[in-house]
């Protein structure tokens, strides 16, 4: 997968439990560990604001982009 979540390596580093988390956001621990193993599709603004608020950092703190090996990158060209 292209998106790595990093959500269980910066609540290990805030010596924070999933559990205050979730509570906090407003989500069931279940929902959460799944968004930790990367196994959900998307994540609403609303609850990346809300994680990010409660661990004091950014979305790039807990989301990172790896392409698949192999992969291209595409050139975009101008147009005219």
């Amino acid at each position: 997968m292209p998106i790595v979540v990093r959500l269980g390596v910066v609540l290990a580093e805030r010596n924070v439990r999933s559990k205050e988390l979730a509570e906090y956001v407003g989500i069931t621990e279940a929902n959460l560990s799944l968004l930790k193993q990367g196994k959900v599709k998307g994540v609403r603004f609303d609850t990346l604001e809300r994680i990010c608020e409660f661990l004091d950092c950014q979305p790039g703190d807990l989301l990172r982009h790896e392409p698949e090996p192999g992969t291209k990158k595409k050139t975009l060209r101008r147009a005219g």
